[in-house]
């Protein structure tokens, strides 16, 4: 699975970056929306978007905190966004006879709208630099411990400020690796209710082998609506539906909340990610994978309870080993030094720059810190020893009791002011729990910790307490109270005393073990992430000296606009079409003799005679995206929705590390597609005529 990578000749790469020192290439770009491409967009396509169309834009794009993106489709709070960021509202709201998951949802009512557990949703409303304000916290020459404790404090400060000033939930991104500091205000919905949500089949039609594959022929899209005051919210960005949908050739854009990407890494840290991260992590997907598929084959139950797990596990297996495959390219990173070296080059020649001249040096020395780190951070600070939902719980109590009653600014982040509302919204969830599937995770997760750190390191001994993983894993689960929310309250509200006095194994457990936990994540804040901070925060400058900031920094799922055209490429000799049709789906389904994972669900089989095949049902497009775009809408030069990001192909994976428009495609659902599936399969007249504009 290598050969796809190779795209550029070791010449062309080269040619590239003499001939122009900025990096960009094509479309490429997850451009920040106070920062948009608006002269190359002019340059190119010549159309240049006004400040009112990237607000309205930017006001109409909504983040799922559970990831994964969305957008307002209507004055009334509809939401779009894709059948696989709703998995987990799914999931939860399905029983034991009630399998939503599989077989979809429709409300035909407000009434029957189904409102979703520890759901958050957030608008970003506006952006404010405040790079200025956290770098003056940090004084030159400083410790490390003093120059994060210092950021950390002002940074709290900012947000809690800003949280009192305009009640909108406000948090201080870092950019450009420590380059730059925003404050994002967002506007928060809790109150997010289920519309509509098509049956899993048909919106991962071909199942984990068509996974990042192209061409393709899914339905991956579903609908919430958020409430305010217990009535649908009336919303003034949102946007319009296209009739006509994407057409091959033509300019489109993504607005929407790429993860993470690592373009801006040095080598030193990619080699990092391919010599020890990636395997790792790798490692450990295929040991759940095995698990949850052994989990799963038990029971029809047992397989619903576990299938949005199973379904990111897979996803996030896949998508690694295709980032590997890009790390073990060699004409790739032969671009990626070849782009450091002139970096150094200028460093070198400019006497200004001369404070980066041991950048590379200090985040080389951190990665060494973090391979040493890495598998004991994980399975402790990371939990994956303490694989289970009850856990998660009994470590937020723990943790809560001791950083509530600090100064805000000497808190750990996640329970700073500013962020407490949504942490105590997804504590105090009524979400279920399953005793039989948290003790199979927890079970594994200590016989993997085990595995790591060895049978006699004091917290495996701690951890087992003289049993078996499976046994101790069942007197866990099956003694803890955690399941009970009241009794979560109770803990939360009464602090350290209640904790401390408690007899819960679970949370004795979470107790135990937490100072060490807490001890190895002071170690990769001060060790790692803040010199790398430092580090990067000078190459950062070097950058910006040389290209300007016209650029735009590596992804944090935030907001971002990307474009591109509507576009098929080339291989293996053969053209790949920009778009596929319902007649295709029905093709392959044939083709496969109707078996998993190509099956049709029955009402596809049904209603066959009423579908026009010519109507395109998914496409693709050279956007810039990465993933945390799924459910992001795509729409053309007027803002209309044309169509709904929900994968990128195979070729695209690399895009975590370089962009490249060759082959690297994002792949959408057609807005035509969706609508005749709405109105001919499903009959769902109420989202169509809203989708539509017309009245309910």
């Amino acid at each position: 699975m290598v050969s796809y990578l190779r795209r550029w000749s070791a010449l062309a790469a080269l040619t590239i970056l003499m001939a122009n020192f900025s990096p960009l290439l094509g479309d490429e770009g997850m451009w920040l929306f106070n920062n948009p491409p608006k002269a190359h967009l002019k340059a190119k396509y010549n159309f240049e978007p006004t400040d009112a169309w990237l607000n309205h834009l930017q006001k109409a794009s909504v983040r799922f905190n559970s990831g994964g993106s969305g957008s307002f489709v209507s004055a009334n709070g509809l939401v779009m966004t894709n059948h696989h960021v709703a998995a987990d509202a799914l999931q939860k709201m399905g029983t034991k006879d009630r399998n939503y998951y599989r077989d979809g949802f429709h409300a035909k009512t407000y009434a029957e709208e189904f409102k979703c557990e520890a759901m958050e949703l957030n608008v970003l409303m506006s952006i404010e630099d405040v790079t200025e304000k956290v770098n003056a916290s940090s004084k030159a020459g400083a410790k490390a411990e003093d120059s994060f404790a210092a950021r950390r404090a002002v940074i709290s400060e900012i947000e809690k400020e800003s949280l009192d000033k305009t009640s909108l939930r406000s948090d201080v991104v870092t950019l450009y690796q420590g380059g730059a500091y925003h404050l994002y205000r967002f506007k928060k919905y809790t109150d997010v209710r289920l519309v509509f949500a098509p049956e899993q089949q048909i919106a991962f039609f071909g199942g984990d082998p068509d996974n990042f594959e192209y061409p393709r022929f899914d339905l991956d899209m579903a609908f919430f609506r958020v409430y305010e005051n217990d009535k649908p919210a009336k919303i003034e960005h949102f946007l319009k539906w296209s009739k006509a949908g994407a057409k091959e050739d033509e300019l489109v854009f993504v607005s929407g909340h790429p993860g993470k990407t690592n373009r801006l890494n040095t080598v030193d840290e990619l080699q990092y990610f391919r010599d020890i991260g990636y395997p790792f992590l790798l490692n450990r997907l295929n040991r759940w994978e095995v698990l949850l598929n052994a989990f799963s084959g038990r029971s029809e139950e047992n397989a619903r309870q576990a299938k949005e797990f199973f379904f990111g596990v897979q996803n996030s297996r896949k998508a690694r080993v295709g980032g590997l495959g890009g790390l073990l390219d060699p004409e790739l990173m032969a671009r990626k030094q070849a782009y450091e070296l002139k970096l150094k080059e200028a460093v070198a020649k400019d006497a200004k720059l001369a404070d980066a001249k041991t950048a590379w040096d200090k985040v080389t020395a951190s990665e060494k810190i973090r391979a040493e780190l890495i598998k004991p951070y994980t399975v402790l600070e990371g939990a994956a020893g303490f694989n289970s939902e009850i856990f998660g719980i009994a470590r937020t109590l723990v943790r809560a009791a001791d950083e509530k009653p600090k100064k805000n600014q000497e808190r750990l982040r996640e329970f700073r002011d500013s962020a407490l509302e949504s942490m105590e919204l997804q504590l105090f969830s009524e979400e279920p729990i399953y005793d039989e599937y948290e003790i199979v995770k927890l079970a594994d997760g200590l016989t993997f910790m085990a595995s790591i750190l060895g049978y006699k390191h004091p917290i495996v001994v701690t951890s087992l307490a003289g049993k078996s993983p499976q046994q101790r894993a069942a007197e866990l689960v099956l003694g803890s109270k955690l399941k009970d929310v009241n009794e979560r309250k109770r803990l939360y509200k009464e602090g350290k005393k209640a904790i401390t006095e408690s007899k819960d194994p679970i949370l004795l457990l979470a107790l135990a073990v937490d100072a060490e936990s807490r001890k190895i994540r002071k170690r990769i804040e001060l060790e790692v992430e803040e010199p790398k901070r430092q580090a990067y925060s000078e190459i950062a400058k070097v950058k910006f000296a040389l290209e300007g900031t016209s650029t735009y920094p590596d992804a944090t799922f935030t907001l971002r606009l990307a474009f591109g055209t509507v576009k098929g490429y080339e291989e293996n000799g053969k053209k790949v079409p920009a778009e596929t049709y319902y007649s295709g789906l029905y093709e392959r389904s044939t083709e496969h003799m109707n078996k998993p994972p190509f099956d049709l669900p029955q009402r596809w089989i049904d209603k066959k005679g009423k579908l026009d095949m010519k109507v395109p049902l998914n496409f693709i497009c050279t956007a810039d995206i990465i993933g945390g775009n799924s459910g992001s809408p795509v729409v053309n030069k007027d803002a209309e929705v044309v169509g709904l990001i929900f994968d990128g192909n195979i070729q695209s994976l690399v895009l975590d590390f370089a962009f490249t428009e060759e082959q690297g495609r994002a792949v959408s659902v057609h807005s035509q597609g969706m609508m005749e599936a709405l109105r001919k399969v499903y009959e769902a007249t109420n989202v169509a005529d809203e989708l539509e504009g017309k009245s309910k």
